[in-house]
């Protein structure tokens, strides 16, 4: 059959004709077929991918079920709380395990490498992020606290729940956490940057962040793959935890995974605008000011600004 006939076939339309819609798709076919060879993908077209929008279903089921009357319909009450928990995670969870089984099925045909029953491999990790959901919910209450005890604007902790974009990005990063710690580091990517794209927090689903985290605004604040935050952290809007630096290889390219980002130990508060970066630590209990740049630890206690930022923190010394 030829591309002439495909664009003719049973419900076509034709389209207007200087569109010229042939060329641009026999164009477009080409274009295809070099990417695809260029990257070795000539069988990409036997796999699917996973579904953004099937993710963004699965990750507001979720989040229902872990707050069935907040965030769940209105028709939900205490006398039925079990029963729409039970359903709701039963529909998720199944539509979660398939898109676990797109990406391990892919993953495994891009590496050459079949990784045993697949299947069972898939409901594993369902399994085992199904039984890691109440800590997830744990967490996400020490955070909604964090919130709520952290700005004096917060009148209850369902405001913060129900509207905080902090709050909103970690419930989707906890997930995302999850599952990156679980082997489907593609959908837990996907995951982050629909809460990146919703409230402008770029957390990656790899940092390690501890429970009472608060993120107040929020707007433009991204935590590297590497970083480790500790408990009760408070940061603020276009606050950076990045790396100073990317090592490559002997063919010039990135070297993946090495430790590049900060650690943030329990109790530090990081004002807007600051940008921490490298393989640092900020000492417990220290304030980083507002649009700091800071490329070197620092010790507990310590207090540092604009105007200090060049200088050494011996015990806490600094503003």
């Amino acid at each position: 059959m030829t591309h002439s006939a495909v664009l003719r076939g049973p419900g076509f339309v034709a389209p207007t004709t200087h569109w010229e819609l042939e060329r641009v798709v026999d164009e477009l076919r080409q274009t295809r077929a070099q990417w695809r060879q260029a990257h070795h993908r000539n069988t990409l077209e036997e796999y699917a991918f996973p579904s953004r929008g099937a993710l963004a279903r699965i990750v507001t089921a979720l989040a229902t079920a872990l707050y069935p009357m907040r965030l769940g319909p209105s028709h939900v009450r205490k006398e039925n709380e079990d029963f729409y928990v039970g359903l709701t995670l039963d529909t998720a969870l199944t539509e979660l395990l398939q898109q676990v089984r797109i990406e391990l099925t892919f993953t495994s045909s891009q590496s050459g490498v079949r990784a045993g029953d697949g299947e069972q491999m898939a409901t594993g990790i369902i399994q085992r992020f199904a039984a890691g959901l109440p800590e997830v919910r744990r967490l996400i209450d020490l955070d909604v606290d964090a919130a709520y005890h952290g700005d004096p604007a917060a009148h209850s902790v369902d405001e913060v729940l129900l509207c905080y974009p902090g709050v909103i990005a970690l419930l989707h990063y906890r997930f995302a956490h999850a599952l990156f710690c679980l082997g489907v580091p593609l959908l837990a990517r996907a995951i982050s940057e629909l809460a990146h794209a919703e409230t402008g927090i770029d957390i990656h689903p790899g940092a390690h962040i501890a429970g009472s985290f608060f993120i107040d605004h929020g707007t433009g604040v991204v935590i590297g793959e590497t970083a480790i935050i500790g408990e009760h952290v408070r940061i603020y809007q276009a606050v950076t935890l990045g790396a100073k630096s990317f090592p490559r290889d002997g063919s010039g390219r990135l070297k993946k995974g090495a430790p590049r980002h900060p650690i943030i130990e329990d109790h530090v508060v990081i004002y807007a605008g600051a940008t921490l970066l490298g393989r640092i630590t900020i000492g417990r209990g220290s304030t980083i000011g507002g649009n700091v740049w800071l490329t070197h630890s620092v010790p507990p206690n310590s207090h540092v600004t604009q105007a200090n930022t060049q200088q050494e923190h011996n015990d806490g010394s600094g503003i």
